[in-house]
């Protein structure tokens, strides 16, 4: 099993496996408005194809990632993963650090009948299921689960949400308002934010005006939630302020500040690592992956780095499952995916279930003292 490689000596490549070459695709946001994402996404598929290639590849034959930087933009991404598919040959593409970029995609891969593994958040990534399409990260529908099923342990059943108007702010706010009536949740009032927009103060002050509000949740990513973190405290709005599972990473605290002391957020397991007790079937491997990634970068890890090494290790256990390069056999091969353990919880595909994660996958975090506490299951 890939599970245990990163324990493993690194020995020196075979000629044999010099000769053979996996292509591996990946289009990632690893510049630009999204670059938190797709940086540590880019860092970590290019640290741990090093690391598989120095222990003999894939069934003996070498991993060539092929990689491109979209900047963010949709458009380019499209045209990244053409050229993944028609230049390229590649049989198996990582990537999509966002929810528009990986739209972007889709079709392109789809078509082409190539497994495609997203790294984007949103749920319509793989809801409906298309046939050569997965991803790692929760959904944004689990994010509104687990917040409201933590607003219930408080007590707290009005909200408000301020979300933002990119692909996964919007598909993160329709699905709160889809799931908010099963737990008996009122959205009382919606108020939104667009990509550049640097003061949310409005929006805000509309928010602390209006009765009955207990709670606040913000569906968005980027710089956006530290903005509205920031001029959240600066009014003193007096509810408690949920972020989505698309703030997990150290940048939020350090571009919110002091602010974001109180923030509450679900997210991987990966964040608390060394917080876990030493029971939690997780622990060695999110523990396994923080510390190599810190070592190897000298940069806080995240659970977007998370989400891509799951992806290759879903990707490499595929396709030794398989004993083939053959893009429909890897396909099957993922499809088929059962109890594998990685960064973001236990990961069970099936025909119907393209993610294969529940809700047991999120752990509810707070920030305190600029670090990531575990929120225990009941009380607050």
């Amino acid at each position: 099993m890939f599970a245990g490689l990163a324990g493993v000596a690194l020995a020196a490549l075979g000629a044999g496996a010099a000769e053979a070459q996996i292509k591996i695709g990946a289009v990632l946001s690893a510049t630009g408005p999204a670059s938190f994402l797709g940086d540590p996404e880019k860092r970590t598929l290019e640290l741990y194809v090093e690391r598989l290639n120095a222990a003999g590849g894939i069934n003996g034959q070498r991993v060539q990632l092929i990689t491109y930087d979209d900047g963010g933009d949709a458009n380019q991404a499209r045209t990244f993963a053409t050229r993944l598919v028609e230049d390229d040959k590649v049989v198996a593409m990582i990537g999509g650090s966002t929810t528009g970029t990986t739209m972007a995609m889709i079709p392109v891969f789809e078509e082409a009948r190539i497994p495609f593994i997203s790294l984007g958040g949103a749920i319509e990534i793989i809801d409906p299921v298309r046939s050569f399409v997965f991803k790692t990260p929760h959904t944004d529908r689990m994010a509104c689960e687990k917040i409201f099923q933590d607003l219930q342990r408080r007590s707290l059943t009005t909200i408000a949400m301020i979300s933002g108007t990119d692909g996964f702010g919007a598909s993160m706010h329709a699905q709160c308002v889809a799931v908010a009536p099963r737990f008996n949740i009122t959205i009382a009032h919606v108020e939104r934010y667009g990509p550049r927009d640097s003061d949310m103060t409005p929006q805000l002050a509309n928010i602390r005006n209006r009765q009955g509000v207990q709670a606040v949740v913000n569906a968005g990513f980027g710089q956006g939630p530290a903005i509205v973190t920031r001029n959240y405290r600066q009014l003193a709005v007096p509810f408690p302020l949920y972020q989505s599972h698309g703030v997990a990473s150290k940048q939020f605290i350090e571009l919110a500040g002091e602010a974001a002391n109180g923030v509450r957020l679900p997210a991987a397991a990966l964040l608390v690592a060394d917080k876990l007790p030493d029971s939690d079937p997780q622990k060695p491997v999110v523990v396994g992956y923080s510390t190599t990634y810190q070592q190897r970068t000298g940069q806080p890890v995240s659970t977007f780095g998370g989400h891509a090494y799951d992806g290759l290790m879903l990707l490499v256990e595929a396709i030794k499952k398989a004993n083939s390069t053959d893009p429909r056999k890897i396909r099957d091969a993922l499809e088929q995916t059962r109890g594998f353990m990685g960064t973001a919880g236990v990961v069970n595909m099936s025909p119907t279930d393209h993610m294969g994660l529940d809700l047991t996958a999120f752990r509810m975090l707070e920030i305190r003292n600029g670090d990531w506490v575990l929120v225990p299951d009941s009380g607050s």
